[in-house]
Parts: structure tokens; C-alpha cells; sequence
């Protein structure tokens, strides 16, 4: 008896360290009840609030989806049969009704088996063009809204592989579509190829100090596929399907419609092209054409953008972030560096930015300059404009009002900490013009903001007036909900109060509303049900408490379904690290609690069904104050976030502090890997899709822009991948084999793992196959809830059970 007991466990023991072949698996009925449901469509809604499109998905896509063939080439993933990104996710149903109506119109004369996307609304709004994608190709449709009806508009001959793929003209009887050329090369079969060289790759001394994208093209093979994918003819399409030349074969990156259709601005791609970086920053043009396709002027050459100085803030030299002024007819807005793009250069203005009018023959114009790096404008008039500018190192931003007539009279209306989220005073209310772009909404001398509302008291979003003249703001309409979160989405008729609204709870499903401020009115719009009906009684709130060094930290607190006051639970932690450079803006909150309790994919609220307390989104900051950086204490802040969640959720009374478990996604995941190593604070661990040696992103990483050249020892201490030795608690790793995100290569895992192995560490690996950074798959996804359950239940819930069984089987073998 006793050499079966033996024979028995050493193949349990074996089979500990073997590789597993395992067919997907499903969760249990409590998790699956929550995560195989039917979701409630998204919304569009047209500028004037009257009419509304509802759009109908799968929740996940399948794994035959994933599987289809896919080119990943200068950043770009690409399905070369049907020429369209292959990680789109498509709607199968339309239907559209008023506002003003109860039900909505089912719309006929969908393709079958539709699978839509790339929607784009008319400039009268009473049309929308979109993209369907069939098994051999991408077609343009176009949806009537008054009549309920779709109608195609071309066969499948569309290349949707990059850029904006169709254009309305303001005819709104027209569209520009990129389609495939005829003269199309077929795509060369790299796994067969048979190489004709080596492929080589030349520095002639200049830093590129560039992040570690993915998706790179890696060979002369590469480039030939990625021009072929990218070359397009441009054609005018009429509503009625009739097809006519428009531009010839170039590989069109960007298409864009001056305010007034008279012009269109065409950006396309030029050699060389890189094996560094992504195919936005590889050569380009911009072109003006007028809307009958005659060359107007090309008024941007950009060369290729693999150089730059270090830092985040650093940027190209010339002319960048060219567009069309919203305001004016034709006329051509952008930036241009006065620090040489190098943030080491100290100098009183970083940008300025010119304008240049049509015909685009007079010398450009400067508008204003700013002081930290340009990011935008909101148009208003020809006397009304704000510009933003931003520094990452000190997390400041700035809001510029200035006269686009008159250069100089330009002042800054808003100088702070974009992290500090109490001050913040709203985005500018927007509202289509006469051209049909969107400008500031102006009444007189009055602009209008829509805030968020954070506060110390919690969440009020909030509108404001801005009185351009005095500078003062006046409140015209606060949120007073204190057990609901109303967000405040766009301004329909600002002049008759009419703003769009989402209203939610814990328990009732976000529905939209049109709310009047003036007559405080509330109209529903839509009526969603509740799809997640097990959790509508789950206790939810937010707690507040405080780590070591008296930071103020929150998180949202979950307790199971089956809660009985006095027993004590296991419980999952999950968080996210973010760095600040102030304990101030560090200790603010976010958290609502009266937001809809959402399981998506990745949540841990599935395991209140499995009687777990669960503790999401834990603040976990890391802040580094002056001159310090957040990242060199990184590790000892994260123990400190770690030890003062349980502490908090412990003093409450609610759980077995002995059995809790960290969890995290990308940079969550290598948190829960550094906590492991670092703390005895946890029972198990679950990373997805995470990082763990540093040194294989030696150009920065995540909030990190130093170099691994500049402080090794940031990297080293930072990296779990170094510190394996010292991990003894389960992990479970799970990773997307096709992962995309910069720097959490699947290689990551693997090599972690790896380490974790060969020193004996308890480990799990999971390669979920043909998934990305995020996972789409019913499968995949449906298969990782069942791996973290097990391991849940293995390793916290039943960790009594498990010891003893090592005690058990210790005691066998001696």
C-alpha cells in the first residue's frame, strides 16, 4: 500500500513540473452566469439629440475569429484577405429610433452575417457610412435613418488597412473610399521565403533611443508585404454605388476634408521605412487637393523620425500636428519645436504655431506660442481660440485664450497639476458650426465647461460659464446625486439648457437622458436592463484609509453574496500602479461608488458569487516628490499600498488577512510579482500579461524615461525577473502568445517562469494562443476565469488543505 502512496505521488510531483496539453475550459456556473451574458448596444447619437443609432455585438469574439490569417507588420495587425485590421471588433445589428420614441425600428436590408465597423456620420447626420466585412473583402454600406434601411455601396474591394478609410464630401451625396489597386503584388509567404541576404541594420552614430514597440518589420520581405498592404486608390463614391476615379495608387495613410469640402489633405507614406519604429513615424507627405482631385500644393515633407532627443517631452524638429482650423473655411494650423524638440534645452517657448490660409501660397502666420510642448486647440471664432500645452516631468498644463486675429493677445486662463483631479475645470462645451465642425460654444462673452466634479464630498459633475472678459466662471448646474453618478456627455442646445446625460447606480444599468438645466426636466432616451442580475444585491462601497507614511489611499470594496457578519473570508486584492510627483494630487480620489457593478473580462468581482471579499482597483500610487523620481522607491511604496489595503479591509473585520491574494494586468501584473518577491503579505498571486526583466526595455518604460545606461539600478531593483530566487509564494502567469503592447513580449512570461522553475518556485503558466494584450476570445477569456478560479481555490481559499497535503506528502517520502 504504502509503494502505491508513493508511486502516486510522484507522479502528482511529476506532473507538477510537466507540460500540460488542456482542451479551454469553462468557470463555474456562478462566474459563467456573469460572464457569458447578452449586453445592452452601444449608442450613437446625432449632434441635435433627435435621432440615435443602437449598435448590437458579441461579447467576445471566437477563437476561429483569432485565428484567421494575420500580418503584423510597422505596428500594424492586418488580415491580408480581407484587408482590415484583424483584431476589429464588429457590430451584427443596427437598429434606430427618435429620441422622442419608445422603441426602436429595426433596420432592414443588413448584410448577412454583418459584420460592421468604421461608422461615420453624414454632414446632415441623416446618413451613416460604414464598413462590412465579408470572408473574401471589406464593402461600403450606407444607412438611411429616416427609412430604417442599408443599402451597399461597392464590392468588396475596399482596403481598410490604415487611416481613415471613407471621407464623406459635404455634398452628402458623395464619399471618398481607399480600394484596392489593381495592380497589387501577391504577398510573400515569409514563413517559405527563401531569403535572398541578410538583413542588416546600420547606426551611424545618432541616439535612437526609441521604447520597444512590437510588430516591427524585420526584413526586406517585410517591406515589400507592408507597401503592398498599404497601397490604395482613392475613388469617389456616389450614394448610389457609382464608383470614379479620384486618386491614383500611393500608400495613403490620412484623409482629410477641409471645414468647407473645397479641399482635401492626403498624407501618404514614403521610403525608407524602419525596423525601429512603428509606420507613423516613417517618411510622409501632405498633400492639399481640391475636391476634384487637382494638386493644390504639398505643403509638409516629414523624413524619417527614428532620431530624437531623450524624454518623453522630446518631439521632431518642422512642422507636426497639421489640421484644418476648425473655425475657417481652408485653412491649415500646426506646430512647430523652438527647443529643437529637445526638453534639455532650456529656452522660454517651447512651440509656436502658424497658420496658413488657402490658397496656401502666402507665408504661414504665427497664432501663439506656448510654453510647455503644443497638444491642441478648440476653435472658437475669429477673436476666440484655446490652446493646451503639457510637461510630463512636473505633470502641469496649461489653457492658453487667445485672439487668432491679433498674435499677441494671448493669456493663460489655467495653470496647474493635470493629476490633481479636485481642480480640474472641465473640458470647453463644443457644438457644430456652420461648416459642421465642432467649435467652442459661444454665447457672447460666455464659453461653457462640463466637469467631472471630483471632490474631497465625492462626485458632482458640473457645468460652468466662463466669461471670457473677467475671467470668472459661474456654476449654471451641479450634479446632486448622492446615491447615483450622473456623467454629463455632450451639450445638445446649450441656449435651451438641453445637455446628454448617462445616469447609473450600483444596481441600475447606465441609461441615457437628456437633462435641462434650466427646468432641471429629466428625459430617458434609452431603457437598458440589467444583464448582471446576481450581483444587483452585492455590498459595495468605497473605503478610505490611509498607508504608513499617511498617504490617503481608497478602493472599492466588495463583500461575497453570502456574507454572514462575523465570518471571516478570503479575499482578492486588484490593483494598478500609478505614479505622481506630489502626495497631494497621490492621495486624491476617483472612485465613485455609486457606479454600475460591470464584470468585464478581466474583473475580479466574479468571485463574490465564489465567497470572496474582493477589493478592486486598490490605489497603489508611487510617488516621487522634487527631484526624486517616483521609481526609486518603487518597491517600498508598493509593500506599504499592499500592507495598508489588508490592514484597512482586516480592521473591518471581513477577512482571513492569511488568505488574500494579489492580482494585476500588464503593469498590474508586474506589481503582483514584485509584491510576491518582496512581501509575505499574500497567498498567491495572478499576473496577465505583465513585464518582469526590465533590461529588455533598456529605453524607459511604463512612467520610467531614464535609461537603463542612466540608473541600472532602477532596472535591476524594479525588475521580479532578478529577484526570482526570493519568490515562494503561487503565481500564476497567464499571457497573450500574440501580445502587441510595447515592452510585455510573451517572451516576458516565458523566461520568468522559467526562472521561477528552475528555482523551485510554486508557478503556473498559461499561453492563451492567437491573443493580444487585451483578450477577445470567449474561449481564452472563458478559460482564464476557470485558471484563476482553480488557483484561487487552491491557494487561498483551501490553503489549509493544500499545506496539509505537503505536510502529508513530506512525511510519505521520509
Amino acid at each position: 500500500m504504502k509503494s502505491l502512496i508513493k508511486l502516486f505521488t510522484l507522479l502528482f510531483l511529476l506532473n507538477g513540473y510537466a507540460q500540460q496539453s488542456l482542451t479551454y475550459q469553462q468557470p463555474s456556473d456562478e462566474i459563467l452566469e456573469l460572464a457569458d451574458v447578452e449586453l445592452a448596444p452601444g449608442v450613437q447619437i446625432d449632434s441635435k439629440g433627435e435621432h440615435m443609432v443602437l449598435l448590437y455585438r458579441d461579447q467576445y469574439k471566437s477563437i476561429a475569429e483569432l485565428s484567421e490569417t494575420e500580418m503584423r507588420l510597422a505596428g500594424l495587425r492586418i488580415n491580408p484577405v480581407t484587408n482590415i485590421g484583424s483584431r476589429t471588433n464588429y457590430y451584427t445589428n443596427l437598429k434606430v429610433k427618435k429620441t422622442s420614441d419608445k422603441e426602436a425600428k429595426q433596420v432592414m436590408g443588413l448584410p448577412e452575417n454583418a459584420r460592421l465597423s468604421n461608422f461615420r456620420w453624414s454632414p446632415d447626420e441623416t446618413m451613416i457610412a460604414c464598413l462590412n466585412t465579408t470572408n473574401t473583402g471589406v464593402e461600403v454600406w450606407v444607412l438611411h435613418i429616416n427609412d430604417a434601411k442599408a443599402v451597399k455601396l461597392t464590392d468588396a474591394k475596399v482596403n481598410a488597412n490604415m487611416g481613415s478609410t471613407i471621407n464623406w464630401f459635404n455634398d452628402n451625396q458623395h464619399l471618398l473610399v481607399k480600394m484596392l489597386p489593381k495592380d497589387r503584388k501577391p504577398l510573400i509567404d515569409t514563413a517559405i521565403a527563401v531569403p535572398t541576404g541578410p538583413t542588416i541594420s546600420v547606426s551611424d552614430g545618432a541616439k535612437a533611443q526609441n521604447r520597444t514597440y512590437q510588430d516591427l518589420l524585420k526584413t526586406p520581405n517585410d517591406e515589400t508585404n507592408f507597401e503592398q498592404l498599404a497601397r490604395s486608390d482613392i475613388k469617389k463614391v456616389s450614394i448610389e454605388g457609382n464608383v470614379e476615379d479620384f486618386l491614383g495608387t500611393d500608400m495613403y495613410r490620412g484623409i482629410d476634408f477641409s471645414p468647407d469640402g473645397n479641399y482635401v489633405m492626403v498624407t501618404t507614406i514614403d521610403r525608407p521605412f524602419s525596423y525601429l519604429v512603428t509606420y507613423t513615424r516613417f517618411p510622409y507627405e501632405e498633400t492639399i487637393y481640391d475636391n476634384t482631385g487637382k494638386l493644390v500644393k504639398t505643403v509638409n515633407k516629414v523624413p524619417l523620425d527614428e532620431v530624437r532627443p531623450k524624454g518623453f517631452m522630446a518631439t521632431r524638429t518642422g512642422k507636426r500636428n497639421m489640421s484644418w482650423r476648425a473655425d475657417q473655411p481652408a485653412t491649415l494650423v500646426w506646430a512647430e519645436a523652438l527647443d529643437e524638440g529637445d526638453p534639455e534645452n532650456e529656452v522660454e517657448y517651447r512651440d509656436a504655431v502658424y497658420q496658413q490660409k488657402a490658397p496656401f501660397t502666402s507665408n504661414p502666420k504665427l497664432l501663439l506660442k506656448t510654453k510647455q510642448r503644443f497638444s491642441g486647440i478648440s476653435w472658437g471664432d475669429e477673436n476666440t481660440a484655446i490652446a493646451y500645452d503639457y510637461w510630463w516631468n512636473t505633470r502641469n498644463t496649461k489653457r492658453y485664450l487667445f485672439n487668432p486675429s491679433k498674435p499677441n493677445d494671448t493669456k493663460i486662463i489655467s495653470d496647474r497639476n493635470y493629476q490633481d483631479v479636485y481642480s480640474n475645470p472641465g473640458n470647453f462645451v463644443s457644438s457644430k458650426n456652420e461648416l459642421g465642425q465642432y467649435t467652442l460654444t459661444k454665447n457672447g462673452n460666455s464659453l461653457y465647461l462640463m466637469g467631472p466634479g471630483y471632490s474631497e464630498e465625492g462626485q458632482f459633475p458640473f457645468i460652468d460659464e466662463y466669461n471670457i472678459k473677467t475671467g470668472k466662471t459661474k456654476r449654471l448646474y451641479q450634479s446632486e446625486y448622492t446615491d447615483k453618478l450622473e456623467s454629463l456627455n455632450s451639450a445638445i442646445d446649450m441656449k435651451k439648457g438641453e445637455i446628454l446625460v448617462r445616469i447609473e447606480s450600483q444596481t441600475e444599468y447606465p441609461n441615457y437622458y437628456i437633462r435641462n438645466i434650466k427646468s432641471n426636466d429629466l428625459t430617458p432616451i434609452t431603457d437598458f436592463e440589467n444583464p448582471f442580475k446576481s450581483l444587483e444585491y452585492v455590498d459595495k462601497r468605497v473605503i478610505n484609509y490611509k498607508r504608513d507614511d499617511g498617504l490617503d489611499l481608497d478602493g472599492t470594496l466588495y463583500l461575497p453574496l453570502d456574507y454572514e457578519e462575523g465570518k471571516k473570508y478570503p479575499m482578492i486584492l486588484w490593483a494598478y500602479p500609478r505614479e505622481y510627483k506630489d502626495k497631494a494630487s497621490a492621495g486624491q480620489s476617483t472612485t465613485n461608488p455609486n457606479e454600475f457593478v460591470y464584470p468585464y473580462w478581466g474583473s475580479p468581482i466574479y468571485w463574490v458569487t465564489k465567497g470572496y471579499v474582493v477589493l478592486d482597483d486598490a490605489a497603489f500610487p508611487i510617488v516621487g516628490e522634487g527631484d526624486e523620481e517616483p521609481n526609486d522607491t518603487f518597491r517600498e511604496q508598493l509593500v506599504a499600498n499592499g500592507k495598508a489595503a489588508i490592514d484597512a479591509v482586516d480592521e473591518l473585520g471581513y477577512i482571513d488577512r492569511d488568505k488574500v491574494a494579489v492580482g494585476g494586468h500588464s503593469y498590474g501584473a508586474f506589481m503582483t510579482a514584485n509584491l510576491l518577491s518582496h512581501s509575505n503579505l499574500f497567498a498567491a498571486g495572478i499576473a496577465r500579461s505583465g513585464a518582469y526583466n526590465r533590461t529588455l526595455t533598456p529605453f524607459g518604460f511604463q512612467s520610467e524615461e531614464r535609461s537603463y545606461w542612466d540608473s541600472p539600478e532602477t532596472y535591476y531593483t524594479m525588475s521580479p525577473f532578478m529577484h526570482a530566487d526570493k519568490m515562494k509564494t503561487p503565481l500564476l502567469l497567464i499571457h497573450g502568445v500574440a501580445d502587441n503592447n510595447s515592452g510585455t513580449y510573451p517572451l516576458q512570461s516565458e523566461r520568468y517562469f522559467n526562472a521561477l522553475k528552475g528555482l523551485g518556485a510554486p508557478v503556473r503558466l498559461v499561453m492563451l494562443p492567437k491573443e493580444s494584450h487585451g483578450y477577445q476570445a470567449k474561449e481564452s477569456i472563458m478559460h482564464m476565469l476557470w485558471e484563476q478560479d482553480q488557483w484561487l481555490e487552491k491557494h487561498v481559499k483551501n490553503k489549509e488543505k493544500k499545506e496539509e497535503k505537503i505536510e502529508n506528502e513530506e512525511t510519505i517520502k521520509n
